[in-house]
């Protein structure tokens, strides 16, 4: 006979509000989790797997409401509970980690104060029992110096050292399950690496049942005992990990499948020789940190860097955060002024120009950001977001807005469009007018930073598709700035690797990945998550 499951959910239907897109989030969703199991669920943006952990979390928003169903916990139906008696579930039986750390984090609050306000929550422990336990826990969540990371505010913390501070938060009472709500997207692969193997060992040692939200088919291969696979609220398919990513049986679980870029790069077409449109030599930036009653210091951001980039032709920037590749695309942009070295456009040197000279030339250069709805200007029509560049550089804003309608069905939009606002579209839609903004000026270079890292991956391929084809017929020079190394196999003709400001090895994308020569890159392409399995 079967143990009875930690979790349970039967039947769940969650009802969405009468103008939304579809009549249910989750509709007749079935699962169970045993002690030590890890479930992954996965699906697309706006399938619904949020929407599942926050109902067992008791934490679905006003407009949601359960209609059918029951979620089970030991035995004890959840939805049945007053808010009283969930807010005593919450960390006591079951523990949380939220996809964004920092704002999950009190910014005002030391690390390990938030982890004690868990005890005192629940008048559990004395006082000294409660900082003792706090500190061992953020040492059993592997953190370096954890005395003094103790006593240390979020913000002072690298973003894979906030999310070991959500586990142990989330761990503290050793809750029966863990909910994870992709803890691992915005993190760098070997960051990643790190937080999936924690998770793992953690669920083995103290035997926790573990719910793990996601959209990316590396992660599960990775971590997952059994998939779950959502569409649009219908659970569609689930199975171990070998059935469902050996052989999926449901054509949605093959489109996902099919869109996870491999490592393997495809064959590209020699570019012709020609002369570079963006040269950085010897770039230099350094961050001082200042802080009252001890020293400052210094970080460098970029240190020594050089590259060429022609027309037609895409360079990554890799590496792990905090490498100091967004600091090099922002320098060639000036919207961080380096403190040596040149960047060339062509035959300008803008390095050499005041802020006001290099306003004219500034259209020549495009940036399209990582997040795009944070980009968008939320009170603007998306043909004002797309037109005002052009308007700015002297163009009527009747033709502006016609180019405006050009690029949106360019970048596979309704010319219809023009008249909404960003809040109207998805995600990868959002990005989408991102990419039509950067071109509206018709530039010679794009800097991509880090574009498609927030979108889950069938999303994911149509941009980078998007991104190929629009490069092909206009020429466009890219500096793909990424910490994905899938997609920057499948995108960039040559690689940059960025370890601690510095490139430490640099070629055409197919020689270095399937002969990398420095530690660092083979550290990288190691850490890549599922690489036996979607390396093909």
């Amino acid at each position: 006979m079967m143990a009875e499951p930690v979790l349970s959910i039967e039947g769940l239907k969650l009802a969405l509000p009468v103008m939304a897109d579809r009549p249910y989030a989750v509709e007749d969703a079935t699962l169970r989790i045993a002690a030590g199991e890890t479930l992954c669920v996965v699906g697309e943006s706006g399938s619904g797997k949020s929407m599942i952990a926050h109902a067992v979390m008791g934490l679905l928003p006003k407009a949601v409401k359960p209609v059918a169903g029951a979620i089970r916990l030991a035995g004890r139906d959840l939805l049945a509970l007053s808010e009283e008696a969930m807010q005593d579930v919450r960390g006591r039986e079951v523990g949380m980690i939220f996809q964004e750390p920092m704002t999950s984090l009190n910014p005002v609050m030391r690390v390990a104060d938030q982890i004690v306000e868990t005890f005192e929550a629940h008048k559990l422990l004395t006082k000294p029992e409660r900082y003792a336990r706090a500190v061992a826990l953020l040492t059993e969540v592997g953190l370096p110096e954890p005395e003094r990371l103790a006593r240390a505010y979020p913000h002072e913390l690298s973003g894979g050292q906030r999310q070991r501070v959500m586990i142990a938060m989330a761990l503290a009472l050793e809750p029966k399950l863990l909910i994870a709500d992709e803890p691992t997207t915005a993190l760098d692969v070997t960051t990643q690496a790190q937080i999936l193997k924690l998770i793992d060992n953690l669920r083995h040692k103290h035997g926790t049942a573990v719910l793990f939200i996601t959209h990316d088919m590396g992660v599960v291969a990775e971590i997952a005992d059994r998939i779950a696979v959502l569409e649009k609220g219908v659970l569609v398919e689930e199975g171990t990990v070998d059935q469902v990513l050996g052989s999926p049986r449901h054509p949605y679980t093959q489109k996902l499948l099919a869109a996870v870029p491999s490592l393997t790069p495809p064959e590209r077409p020699a570019l012709p020789e020609s002369k570079p449109v963006l040269t950085v030599e010897k770039l230099g930036k350094v961050y001082r940190k200042r802080a009252f009653f001890r020293p400052g210091r210094e970080v460098r951001a970029a240190d020594d860097v050089s590259f060429t980039l022609a027309r037609g032709e895409t360079l990554g920037l890799v590496g792990e955060s905090g490498s100091g590749k967004s600091t090099v695309g922002r320098c060639c942009l000036r919207l961080i002024e380096p403190d040596s070295g040149r960047i060339t456009l062509g035959d300008l040197t803008i390095t050499d120009l005041s802020v006001a000279a290099l306003r004219p030339h500034r259209k020549r250069i495009q940036m399209v950001f990582q997040d795009p709805f944070a980009s968008l200007n939320p009170r603007q029509t998306v043909g004002r977001i797309i037109s005002d560049g052009p308007v700015a550089h002297g163009t009527s804003r009747k033709n502006a807005l016609a180019r405006a309608k050009e690029l949106l069905e360019l970048v596979g939009l309704s010319a219809n469009a023009i008249d909404r606002y960003p809040h109207e579209f998805s995600g990868g839609q959002r990005q989408r007018i991102g990419i039509a903004r950067a071109l509206a000026l018709e530039p010679d270079v794009l800097v991509a930073d880090e574009a498609v890292s927030a979108l889950d991956v069938s999303v994911q391929a149509q941009i980078l598709k998007l991104i190929k084809d629009i490069q092909q017929r206009l020429g466009l020079a890219i500096l793909f700035v990424t910490h994905d190394l899938r997609v920057a196999a499948q995108i960039c003709d040559k690689i940059a690797v960025m370890q601690r400001g510095r490139i430490v090895e640099a070629g055409p994308t197919a020689a270095l990945f399937s002969a990398p020569q420095h530690a660092y890159t083979r550290q990288l392409l190691a850490a890549v998550p599922g690489g036996e399995r979607f390396g093909r």
